[in-house]
């Protein structure tokens, strides 16, 4: 938002002569408003799942409670203290009235949502914002923002290290795939759909939030070409055209369909066996929210789809990963849980295609073969830069 009215220099001055009292401190947020945060903050509520993610990892003990209810499997895998902590509801889902009355009952110091930054989000930022005189704050979700939002909102919820800590291990694993695409050959980048739902057959289009990590692992989402936008529903036989090299399930009952409908045994991802069950506990590795959680899945698309330049030990990352994020100490039969049917497997030839170095884009022609190589196309990286950092705190 241009800063030329007489108000919104006002608005600035305010804001800085708050921050230098101590009292309080202004913030930039990724829809470019400026909230007045407190200067202490122990009380968060947020707003979505993926909001409820980033505050969990760097600060739990203020998490007043969780957006969306938890099944029984992702408590197992959570702190059993927080794993009971209420469920307070999205905030962008109900009425206004009901925000009015929720915060009024749990009396959040501070409010975070973190996703897609639009018009529509912004405005019921304001609207609930004014209504409550609770300060509410929107964050970009987009990958590429995630260590400069950890390292933010951390130094805001008073745990600067941490925050610094684990946005350098994001920063080590989106570097660490941006290095394995520099070196992994251009006809190696196999066609990919990602099942969603019972039956699979809801998928992420192009420039998805449910797609975002596979976009970054640099390979073709195959329903990319009906369109951009979020989410689509598609038929079996769509997905038979296609002929995906290899197919991801988010749920275990497509999963299971996969490997034993004969349905779909015709299918080369099928026929080779590259068909994989995304971990979802305690959040997914893929989306499922589309928040921080989704770091540890950059380490397992690499080991799926470069297995060539994947030389570490899958089970040992994700080991660290839970460790560092979560803050729990994975057993055995809890690692093989998430790993087993989501690990590759050695046999089957590889359904190998001409893709774009350091890209996913362009898809193939509607009118193309599934699998025929595509020209090259605009460079990797979505989305504008993510929420500035709180002032006096480096990145």
């Amino acid at each position: 938002m241009p800063l030329r009215s007489p108000i919104a220099w006002m608005t600035v001055l305010l804001l800085m002569l708050l921050a230098v009292s101590g009292r309080a401190a202004g913030f930039v947020d990724a829809a470019e408003r400026y909230v007045v945060v407190p200067d202490r903050i122990g009380r968060v509520m947020t707003a979505n799942p993926a909001a409820d993610v980033l505050v969990f990892v760097l600060a739990p003990e203020k998490l007043l409670g969780w957006s969306a209810p938890l099944s029984r499997g992702q408590r197992a895998y959570l702190p059993a203290k927080f794993a009971r902590l209420p469920v307070v509801g999205e905030l962008t889902r109900p009425s206004p009235m009901d925000v009015t009355q929720t915060v009024a009952r749990i009396r959040p110091d501070l409010i975070i949502e973190a996703g897609p930054v639009s018009p529509e989000a912004a405005a019921r930022a304001e609207q609930v914002q004014q209504q409550t005189r609770v300060p509410y704050i929107l964050l970009d979700n987009d990958i590429q923002t995630t260590p400069r939002t950890l390292r933010t909102i951390g130094a805001m919820l008073g745990v600067a290290k941490r925050g610094n800590d684990l946005a350098y291990y994001a920063d080590n694993a989106i570097d660490a795939l941006r290095g394995r695409l520099l070196i992994a050959p251009a006809d190696e980048r196999p066609l990919v759909y990602y099942g969603r739902g019972p039956d699979g057959l809801e998928t992420g289009l192009g420039g998805s939030q449910a797609m975002a990590d596979i976009d970054q692992a640099g390979v073709i989402n195959v329903a990319a070409r009906l369109g951009r936008g979020e989410l689509t529903t598609v038929t079996r036989d769509q997905v038979v055209a296609w002929d995906p090299a290899i197919i991801i399930a988010q749920q275990r009952s497509f999963y299971d369909l996969l490997r034993r409908s004969a349905a779909w045994r015709g299918l080369i991802a099928v026929a080779n066996k590259r068909v994989y069950l995304a971990p979802a506990d305690p959040f997914g590795w893929i989306d499922e929210p589309a928040g921080v959680n989704r770091i540890i899945g950059l380490y397992w698309l690499t080991a799926l789809f470069y297995p060539d330049q994947y030389q570490e030990d899958l089970r040992t990352n994700v080991r660290d990963f839970y460790d560092q994020f979560y803050r729990i100490k994975l057993t055995d039969r809890q690692l093989e849980a998430l790993v087993r049917p989501a690990e590759a497997h050695l046999g089957g030839s590889q359904q190998l295609i001409g893709v774009p170095l350091l890209g996913a884009e362009p898809v193939p022609l509607p009118n193309a073969s599934p699998n025929a190589p595509v020209p090259s196309g605009r460079p990797p990286g979505r989305g504008g830069p993510g929420p500035p950092a709180v002032p006096g705190n480096p990145q």
